[in-house]
């Protein structure tokens, strides 16, 4: 069974003569384990398509199976919970609370899970650990570089073991130095089993994945496996 099926998935705005086809007509399967980078421009409708793999929007048309599931129909509150167990979400504005520290914005996925304190605090200094913050744990956003700040945005990603990583533009505000080191991080995710699927624009970022899926005008135009 695929871990994410796409059938015909159209996501239309101002239906009629001025409307715009945001998604058109997409097929897509990614696999369990896969390492997939989704590339193209600005308005191409690469963020759109992540959104629906996100379970952040729902489509016009078309099926969407999420590890054989069928989330058509399901409530906002199932949604919800569907995401916060099954993916972790690293995005390019980083998304940290300004007055949490770095544990705090971690921890706090994990208090929506209904998780004990102890628990999720444990969760959260292993997950910074990992991402080389040990020294961070206490420091608020703005006591910390850009990169820093992306490192704590990962580890609240990944604190919860969730099997797929939907990374947007990761290294989009981040120098290159602070850019490698996240394109590491995503990888050693990957080789530990997790799902990573890396939105982009840029072909050098993208050619890091194992296969890579161009999309233009809504439609994925190419499908490339990298060897």
């Amino acid at each position: 069974m695929s871990l994410i099926e796409i059938r015909d998935m159209y996501k239309i705005y101002n239906p009629g003569e001025n409307e715009v086809r945001a998604i058109d007509g997409v097929n897509l399967t990614i696999e369990h384990g896969e390492f997939v980078a989704i590339i193209g421009q600005s308005g191409s409708g690469k963020s759109t398509l992540m959104n629906m793999l996100g379970l952040l929007d729902v489509p016009t048309s078309g099926k969407y199976l999420l590890d054989g599931q069928d989330v058509d129909g399901l409530h906002d509150d199932e949604l919800s919970e569907i995401r916060n167990k099954e993916i972790g979400f690293i995005f390019q504005g980083f998304n940290l609370i300004t007055s949490l520290t770095a544990v705090e914005n971690v921890e706090l996925p994990l208090v929506y899970r209904g998780m004990k304190k102890e628990e999720r605090n444990k969760l959260a200094i292993d997950a910074l650990n990992r991402v080389g913050l040990s020294h961070r744990l206490d420091h608020l956003p703005k006591q910390m570089s850009g990169g820093q700040q992306q490192r704590v945005a990962i580890a609240r990603a990944v604190a919860a073991r969730p099997p797929i990583i939907l990374a947007d533009e990761p290294t989009g505000n981040l120098d290159s130095h602070s850019g490698v080191e996240v394109m590491k991080i995503l990888h050693e995710l990957h080789e530990e089993g997790r799902t990573v699927i890396l939105i982009t624009h840029d072909n050098e970022i993208a050619n890091e994945a194992q296969r890579v899926i161009r999309i233009q005008d809504g439609q994925i135009v190419s499908d490339i496996m990298n060897i």
